[in-house]
């Protein structure tokens, strides 16, 4: 037998969040520290414990002197690494986060702390020096409403909360790169979190140039893991002073956090697939409240969550007044997308452009300046319909939708096939007429690009979407077709945008296709140079849909005020909260009764689980029903009551090993 162990004589027992998946266990346990572990086993190390008979990863969340545990003590094995990585700012952080999002402490801490790379953490690190203060452009924040006030306020680390409603045409990286630097001059560290790869390169090439290379450090999930973890340890360490990353970078473990900024929060990106899914907004709001930093949510648009923000009074409205936004605007003109609106001029029928539109980029080209040409799907022409009736185009094999896949065909004009089986119809007839001809009711970016081609000869045409993004093109005369989202920058802004098939956007059935919509047309139309400079956009949709409208007078903040009146109306979030509970019947019906839910709950439902939504584990409940789905509704001031109720219940269930796994998402992005 081994020689006996001893406790260590300064604070021997170490409290102990082990990394398991059971509910009812998100909680610390008390073990004994061996003598030979003291000067490693620090609170926030990772450490080794035996739990339940095998041995499990956990965290050391202090270090006491007694316990109120009166069994028998265990012991831990080892200290896997002495690096301290979970801060006391993001301990505190992650409570936050499962508090609010109903989940377990382990589920977050995944997300917030990367796997450890051992050789990493033994490389030699330097101290990062001191940064000096950047100089403002003064053609920069100056041009919002107290604007200078607020950079004063972030300078002087006075913790200001702020909704950015960025100037079309602004250069919104430099802008945020050099509130980043103004708190990394002061001894304070920033996180800057973005939705995609894009953005990031975009604002780390900014904060470089203001604060030099040293200082920052970005993060997102393309990285490998020793670069990744190393970039992680530098932010960690404080060596990097400014971090910017993608969603779970708002969990960065910077020291002395004195900004956090998300941009662009309405986009899909920065809600967190993974359990217990919090959105990247969220998160940085739970932490201004735990670092008392500050915190800036911006964007072209507005989300209907980001007024609430301002609208309660948490935070200020950094806007620009109106004479200055209509100033650094586009032209912007919207029609009907139909076939009237098709121009007599040949070049404009070729491209299906109404001749707004064609006559918007023609003028650009002229002007050697770029056309950025936005279409809402990629491919060829993904969507088909009766050329006589309308009626859908459908698969005589699997009642799939049929898609032109690409103009390749004995007679150029293609071969119809099913988006579902893959199947070619060469000799198709609608099922309603028997009519033989086919139209296009979307036109894919292939397309688009293909006809606008032919109609300006000569013009180079750039296709961005899909697999083959572009990121920044050179200034000059180009035709530049982007689906959504994919929208390359062009070097000195664009001509002209053709914002297509507006329809298409804004028929989805969801939620947030009004919002969703909107911030993809304003992305697209801020890439373009002001109407001093002859800057047009043209949408394609109809002139008296509110959100055309508030596209036309860029008007972001009134439409958020009127989607929230809208969900309130209705009752949707943020108007509310809500929690989505997807399982089989019987779990759901089971964790529902259970939980001990406010008097102001309202349950709807339960319905099948919406088309697209997939459970984090495959087949059906033990009955053999399909998963379903209940809604919880509440106000928001009983918001934290339901998120608490929820994870008792869902607790319980665990400690009962009940069968059937069920999902809990608060205030999910998608409802049905």
């Amino acid at each position: 037998m081994g020689a006996e162990r001893v406790a260590a004589e300064v604070d021997p027992v170490a409290r102990v969040l082990p990394m398991l998946p059971l509910a009812h266990l998100d909680r610390e346990f008390d073990y004994l520290v061996p003598r030979e572990l003291e000067a490693d086993a620090q609170p926030g190390v990772r450490v080794r414990i035996r739990f339940a008979g095998r041995l499990v990863d956990g965290f050391i969340v202090s270090r006491e002197a007694t316990s109120d545990h009166q069994g028998k003590f265990g012991w831990l094995e080892r200290v896997i690494s002495a690096e301290r990585v979970l801060t006391v700012e993001i301990a505190q952080l992650v409570d936050r986060v499962a508090e609010r999002y109903a989940g377990t402490r382990a589920d977050v801490l995944r997300l917030a702390v990367p796997p450890r790379h051992a050789k990493v953490e033994g490389e030699p690190w330097e101290p990062s020096g001191e940064i000096a203060a950047p100089t403002l452009d003064e053609r920069g924040w100056h041009l919002y409403q107290y604007g200078d006030a607020f950079v004063t306020a972030v300078r002087e680390l006075r913790a200001p909360r702020a909704v950015w409603q960025a100037l079309p045409g602004e250069d919104w990286p430099l802008r945020l790169a050099e509130l980043a630097g103004s708190v990394a001059s002061a001894g304070k560290s920033a996180v800057i979190v973005v939705p995609d790869q894009r953005d990031l390169d975009r604002v780390l090439a900014a904060c470089e140039k203001v604060s030099g290379p040293e200082a920052v450090v970005g993060l997102s999930a393309g990285l490998g893991p020793a670069m990744r973890y190393r970039r992680w340890l530098a932010a960690l360490r404080g060596s990097a002073r400014i971090v910017v990353g993608t969603r779970s970078s708002v969990f960065a473990p910077t020291p002395d956090t004195g900004l956090v900024v998300v941009w662009d929060d309405g986009d899909d990106n920065l809600s967190e697939p993974r359990s217990p899914y919090p959105h990247a907004r969220e998160s940085a709001v739970l932490r201004a409240h735990v670092a008392g930093c500050a915190v800036v949510i911006g964007g072209f648009s507005r989300t209907a969550e980001s007024q609430v923000l301002v609208d309660s009074g948490w935070a200020h409205d950094l806007v620009a007044a109106r004479d200055v936004v209509r100033h650094c605007s586009p032209k912007i003109t919207a029609l009907a997308d139909s076939d009237h609106a098709l121009a007599r001029d040949p070049g404009a029928r070729a491209a299906r452009l109404p001749a707004i539109a064609f006559a918007a980029a023609r003028r650009a080209l002229a002007d050697g300046r770029g056309v950025l040409v936005q279409v809402p799907r990629r491919g060829y022409v993904p969507t088909l319909a009766c050329g006589k009736c309308r009626a859908p185009a459908r698969c005589r094999r699997c009642n799939g939708p049929l898609a032109l896949p690409s103009a390749a065909g004995p007679d150029g004009a293609g071969i119809p096939e099913c988006r579902w089986c893959g199947v070619a119809d060469a000799a198709y007839r609608c099922h309603a007429c028997g009519a033989k001809a086919l139209r296009a009711v979307v036109v894919g970016a292939g397309r688009t690009a293909e006809e606008l081609g032919r109609a300006f000869p000569g013009v180079k045409v750039v296709l961005s979407g899909g697999g083959d993004v572009v990121k920044e093109v050179a200034q000059g005369p180009a035709l530049v077709v982007s689906t959504v989202g994919a929208e390359p920058v062009m070097t000195g802004g664009y001509g002209a945008a053709l914002l297509l098939d507006g329809w298409a956007l804004l028929g989805r059935a969801d939620l947030r296709a009004e919002e969703e919509t909107l911030r993809r047309w304003m992305s697209a139309a801020a890439l373009v140079i002001p109407l001093s400079d002859g800057g047009e956009v043209v949408v394609v949709a109809d002139s008296g849909i509110p959100t055309v409208q508030a596209l036309v007078r860029w008007d972001p903040v009134g439409h958020a005020r009127s989607q929230f009146d809208e969900r309130d109306e209705v009752g949707f979030p943020p108007a509310v909260h809500l929690a989505a509970i997807d399982g089989g019947s019987a779990a759901i019906t089971e964790l529902a009764a259970s939980a001990d839910l406010p008097a102001s709950a309202v349950l709807l439902g339960p319905v099948e689980l919406p088309a697209g939504e997939r459970l984090p584990y495959s087949g059906e409940d033990e009955a053999g029903v399909a998963p379903e789905r209940l809604l919880i509704r509440v106000p928001r001031k009983d918001g934290r009551v339901l998120a608490d109720a929820l994870a008792h219940a869902r607790a319980a269930r665990s400690a009962r090993k009940s069968s059937g796994p069920v999902r809990i998402q608060i205030d999910p992005r998608r409802i049905g």
